[in-house]
């Protein structure tokens, strides 16, 4: 049996296959808490950011050695004696039992062949059964990395345009400018906060977290495509509806959709994200954990903050019903 929901225009009665849910009458809880959390991650700069060696330059040193080392002990020991921060990693190495240890020194101009040896003979002396040998010494140079993350940039604002562009000329009947502009700043809002997911957490701003970053320019805006075609498709099957009844019904017919595909989804990335930690693989760990954040933020995005981000506009330009689609009239023989 259907069910039925009553705009309160006129006294009609729709006839619809869902529960309808008040989205757009929470306008004003899901507007506080997309702003709590836009704040929160803006001011998590603040916190202190972990920017990789690969945007700000400096020198990896990668060593192989055998027995056990103390990361911490090293990092504390070697920090002192160059002067820098600096990130130690160990990892296992291809041949026989033999393990890795890659270093990784912030520095503009990269550890001088005189620092090289410092570090080697601190290591050796902290150390000095664990048969070191140096495997390989690379300096970063900033300036590569700061290029990649202009171009990073670049390509995000480029997407956002064309999303406008797109969204605009695809929802015409529904006023696709403020469509687009919504839609937009619903995905700018998922990408803040999971900016600030990744500072909080205490990952580094790494090539990863671009990755991240330009998968969900085009993921997290899914959901909102949905929600658009479903409110173009209803302005002609319910004629005269309240704006606000509109998007009710067409986000409850794709709440359950959305939610399903998202679960999907964010289940992969847990699953990922599980055998990364039972795996001892933070560079994954760095992918999948803001991936979940992201996820979790477009579909909250998409169903509930840039629906009734965009009553709210329509409403701003006194629109309470939209006009119904005409039909396109067919040429004759």
């Amino acid at each position: 049996m259907s069910k039925q929901t009553n705009p309160e225009k006129e006294g009609k009665k729709y006839d619809v296959d869902v529960k309808v849910r008040n989205f757009c009458g929470k306008a004003k809880i899901f507007f506080i808490i997309s702003l709590a959390l836009i704040v929160i991650s803006l001011l998590s700069t603040f916190t202190g950011v972990d920017i990789a060696l690969e945007f700000k330059g400096g020198t990896i040193i990668t060593y192989s050695y055998m027995g056990d080392m103390d990361e911490s002990k090293l990092e504390k020991e070697l920090t002192a004696l160059v002067g820098s921060a600096v990130n130690a990693q160990e990892g296992e190495s291809l041949e026989g039992n033999a393990h890795t240890l890659s270093l990784s020194f912030s520095s503009n101009e990269g550890l001088t062949v005189e620092r090289q040896a410092e570090v080697t003979d601190k290591i050796q002396e902290l150390y000095p059964d664990s048969q070191l040998e140096l495997l390989d010494s690379n300096d970063v140079d900033a300036r590569s990395g700061g290029e990649f993350f202009a171009k990073c940039l670049v390509a995000a604002a480029f997407a956002a345009l064309i999303l406008i562009v797109y969204i605009a000329f695809r929802f015409k009947q529904i006023s696709g400018w403020s469509a687009g502009v919504c839609a937009v700043l619903g995905l700018l809002s998922t990408l803040v906060v999971t900016y600030g997911s990744v500072v909080l957490i205490g990952f580094e701003i790494d090539s990863n977290f671009m990755a991240v970053i330009l998968t969900l320019l085009g993921y997290a805006i899914n959901d909102t495509i949905i929600i658009y075609d479903r409110i173009r498709e209803n302005q002609t099957l319910l004629p005269g509806m309240r704006i606000e009844d509109l998007v009710n019904i067409s986000s409850s017919q794709s709440l359950r959709r959305s939610i399903r595909t998202s679960v999907t989804t964010f289940s992969s990335m847990l699953i990922v994200t599980i055998v990364s930690l039972v795996m001892g693989l933070d560079s994954i760990l760095s992918f999948s954990v803001p991936m979940m954040v992201g996820i979790a933020m477009g579909t909250y995005n998409s169903i509930c903050f840039v629906p009734s981000l965009w009553v709210w506009w329509q409403k701003k330009r006194g629109i309470s019903v939209l006009a119904p689609v005409k039909a396109k009239k067919k040429a004759s023989a």
